[in-house]
């Protein structure tokens, strides 16, 4: 039945309970439950997924093609700290690639990175989007695009070159624009694949205070070319929900006008006014619960942010309960296990 809750919210139908998604990178919470954890081999799965035993109705997940940028032309890796188990994912950072800012303005993504192959881009993602869409038969699992703008200019520049040259405005926004261009082509692509009624939009465009960058910038170069992006998806009839972390608040209402069908953020965007302006008309999928609580807080703690979440959710036809900043691995395993036993019991419509 969880496909059916998560199709139900996206087509806001008011499931009879609250449809249900997490970000979950704790394995020691994955063991305790019983479920398959990702082999470090990268070897086939085994077992129940951590979807089907957590009542998961939706799968988060983009797909930027089968070849990486990395491949294909330059790339800054600013490095990663530790997230998952043990440190696993730790990187340290390697040069930039670019040294000058006028490097930086001289840059268009199509000449660097070009444009693959339509027709083979397309059989990749209906392939993925197929062998996927199996595997995780009880979730509606999505189509989406990572790097869309500026999440692409931070993979090539890193964010020291990319705030320098965002200081000279007129010309960094015609490399914006080059990023742009790019993810068209790939959202085309994932236009042609009929087995994605759903597609999320992602792109960190703002910081934890908000924009980085002036708000006529967003509202001239970035979201525009957004909603350009989501006529061709609404034309193939797919429903868009676009996605960023930290506090996009000020560009909700921009986000909604050029198009999106739904909100996908963290607890660092204030729920309630989301909720008072777009809970009955869009997907909003996230909730109060912030991974810190979680991390740090008590059962008593815990519950309250669930409860204030279903206060707001319930009138809600297409709210889908998530801790949006992710489940980590430092969450204590006995605090994931109350949070999902108090939402299992209070998600229920009456």
């Amino acid at each position: 039945m969880s496909y059916e809750i998560g199709m139900a919210a996206i087509e806001l139908r008011r499931p009879p309970r609250l449809a249900h998604t997490e970000y979950c990178s704790n394995d020691p919470l994955k063991r305790a439950i019983h479920a398959e954890v990702p082999p470090a081999d990268g070897s086939a799965h085994t077992g129940k997924s951590f979807e089907d035993l957590w009542d998961c109705d939706f799968v988060w997940s983009v797909n930027d093609g089968p070849v990486p940028w990395a491949t294909r032309g330059r790339v800054t890796d600013m490095g990663h700290a530790d997230f998952m188990e043990n440190g696993s994912d730790r990187r340290m950072p390697k040069p930039c690639p670019f040294t000058d800012v006028e490097e930086v303005l001289a840059f268009n993504a199509v000449k660097e990175y070009g444009l693959p192959d339509f027709d083979g881009l397309v059989a990749s993602y209906a392939e993925n989007h197929t062998l996927h869409q199996k595997r995780f038969a009880n979730q509606v699992f999505t189509g989406g695009y990572y790097k869309t703008i500026v999440s692409g200019a931070i993979e090539t520049f890193g964010w020291d070159m990319l705030l320098e040259a965002a200081a000279e405005t007129a010309r960094f926004e015609k490399v914006l624009h080059s990023y742009a261009d790019l993810t068209m082509h790939h959202v085309k692509a994932w236009a042609k694949v009929t087995t994605a009624p759903v597609f999320i939009q992602h792109d960190d465009f703002v910081w934890s205070s908000g924009p980085f960058m002036h708000p006529d910038i967003y509202r001239r170069s970035i979201i525009p070319r957004y909603a350009e992006m989501w006529k061709v998806l609404h034309a193939a009839g797919k429903k868009v929900l676009f996605c960023s972390d930290a506090d996009w608040l000020m560009f909700v209402d921009d986000i909604a006008e050029a198009g999106a069908d739904g909100f996908i953020f963290e607890p660092m965007l204030a729920l309630d006014p989301v909720v008072e302006k777009y809970g009955k008309t869009h997907v909003i999928v996230g909730s109060k619960v912030d991974c810190r609580t979680m991390t740090f807080g008590t059962k008593d703690d815990i519950r309250r942010e669930i409860d204030a979440t279903l206060d707001k959710a319930m009138d809600c036809p297409g709210f889908m309960f998530a801790v949006g900043n992710h489940i980590p691995a430092n969450v204590p395993v006995e605090n994931a296990l109350f949070y999902i036993e108090h939402l299992r019991k209070n998600w229920w419509r009456k």
